[in-house]
């Protein structure tokens, strides 16, 4: 049995080399490379006793890596790498042959790439392909095998060493390196020559059609120039007559500029001393008007103050004269009713004898002193005879309801202003501060309260005093005001001053 096995494995080994052996493959583009045949059979490893032998588990991947790493003596090696339009067309094969070979057959490095698109295969593997290919004989072999059927003729060449010189140099060198019959380094060395030589002459040629175009270029630029020196040399000397004819122009300009300048400073001196001598008329009629003005709005406001001096005092004194007699006829009333006088001078029964009441008690409650803060003294005070009543209108809110608007405070006292001046029929005066509104304001004042604001720069209190100064000597004055100032001035002027507290307490009962 081992002796038969030994033969099959000498027999594959023997074919390895025979073109029969692969199956075709589909061509390529200009090597022919195609078909799915399989790798021909591995080279055979001698064992111990020279007999060829594999392994358990043997590969093919593994044989062919064997006979890399096993180059034999002498063998030809390159001075410098591939050519770039070698190496290219040698990655480009091979990377045709690994999209068709299965994947068992493809070099373990390479098998990653062989589901690729080819172009894309060549572009991204071919350093892998490269490299494979220069350490592993069995797959550059393989990869060989499909040029000897595409192109039979210039492998025999080839492998003969007698090249047509009318080959492709890339073509030849490509064939040399996968095939590597004796001399290929030199074959490939020749077609780096080749190239070289073209790529030398490709650039001496670019070089002559350059210099070519550039002396074309040179041609053109100088007839360009000299065209463009007849242009200007033209232009200027039209410049030359325009500048020429422009400087007459600004001279004869210059001399009509300064004739008009000289017309037009005689002509200012003259308004300049028109205008003066039109301002000292001016100012002295302004003089004169403003002294006609002085002396008329003087004897306008003469008359105005004699008329309001005699209006006024006449209003006053009358006023007052009737507040007076009205004053002295309630007073004499209230004495009146206070002694109890009869109403007749003598009467039937006053004749008949009897004790009468005591009413010294009744007459002594009026006359007894009251101090401010006593419930009863508002109630005292409104029962004089004619009495006024005037009241700081905000000392009161902001003493008994200062959190709310000064619109609702202003409602809420007059509203019970209203009903005090009903019950006690005095005369009611409420005084409000007109500096704390933004604009004057329309309000409906109660029957028989006075509602009055103090004037712009004037203040409630200075307002409060006018009023009670304008009062007749001998007529009750109240002024309700929890201000010391307001009381100490209402106190001067000979009225009544009272507690806002007070007259918070007597609108709170009414």
């Amino acid at each position: 049995m081992e002796g038969a096995g030994a033969s099959r494995r000498a027999g594959a080994a023997g074919r390895l080399g025979e073109p029969g052996a692969i199956r075709p493959i589909t061509r390529s583009p200009w090597l022919g490379v195609g078909g799915s045949g399989r790798h021909s059979p591995p080279a055979a490893k001698p064992g111990r006793s020279g007999i060829i032998e594999n392994g358990p588990g043997a590969t093919p991947g593994d044989e062919f890596a064997e006979e890399a790493a096993a180059p034999p003596p002498g063998e030809e090696r390159l001075s410098r790498p591939l050519p770039g339009a070698v190496r290219q067309q040698v990655v480009e094969v091979a990377a045709e042959l690994i999209g068709v070979l299965p994947i068992e057959d493809v070099p373990v490095p390479l098998r990653r790439f062989a589901r690729f698109e080819r172009r894309k295969r060549a572009k991204l593997a071919g350093q892998h392909i490269a490299a494979v290919l220069e350490k592993d004989d069995g797959f550059r072999r393989r990869v060989a095998e499909p040029l000897r059927e595409t192109q039979a003729d210039l492998v025999e060449a080839v492998e003969g060493g007698d090249v047509p010189p009318a080959a492709d140099p890339v073509r030849v060198a490509v064939l040399a390196y996968l095939l590597r019959p004796e001399g290929w380094t030199e074959l490939v060395e020749a077609a780096r020559e080749e190239l070289e030589r073209s790529a030398t002459a490709s650039e001496e040629e670019h070089a002559a059609r350059r210099v070519a175009a550039l002396k074309d270029e040179l041609a053109a630029a100088r007839t360009a120039r000299s065209a463009e020196v007849d242009r200007l040399r033209a232009e200027l000397r039209e410049s030359k007559a325009e500048v020429a004819e422009l400087r007459r122009k600004l001279h004869e300009a210059r001399t009509r500029y300064r004739a008009a300048e000289e017309r037009a400073g005689a002509a200012a001196r003259e308004a300049e001393r028109e205008l003066a001598a039109a301002r000292e008329s001016t100012a002295a009629s302004e003089k004169e008007l403003r002294k006609l003005r002085a002396r008329a709005a003087q004897a306008e406001a003469a008359a105005e103050a004699a008329k309001r001096a005699a209006r006024e005092g006449r209003n006053v004194d009358d006023v007052r004269l009737r507040m007076l007699l009205d004053t002295l006829q309630d007073a004499a009333q209230g004495v009146r009713r206070e002694l109890a006088l009869p109403s007749t001078i003598g009467r039937p029964a006053d004749a008949v004898g009897g004790l009468e009441p005591d009413r010294q008690a009744h007459r002594a409650l009026p006359g007894r002193a009251l101090s401010d803060s006593d419930p009863q003294l508002l109630d005292r005070l409104l029962t004089l005879p004619r009495v006024h009543l005037i009241v700081d209108g905000y000392n009161v809110t902001k003493t008994g309801y200062g959190e709310l608007p000064l619109a609702d405070q202003r409602s809420r006292l007059l509203s019970g202003l209203g009903g005090l001046a009903a019950q006690t029929r005095a005369e009611v005066t409420c005084v409000f501060d007109g500096a704390e509104l933004d604009a004057p304001v329309a309000i409906a004042a109660p029957r028989g309260v006075r509602v009055l604001f103090s004037r712009p720069g004037q203040t409630a209190d200075e307002l409060i005093g006018e009023l009670v100064r304008a009062e007749p000597p001998g007529r009750s004055v109240v002024v309700v005001s929890s201000d010391r100032e307001v009381a100490d001035a209402a106190r001067r002027a000979s009225a009544r001053p009272c507690p806002s507290t007070l007259l918070l307490r007597r609108l709170g009962r009414a």
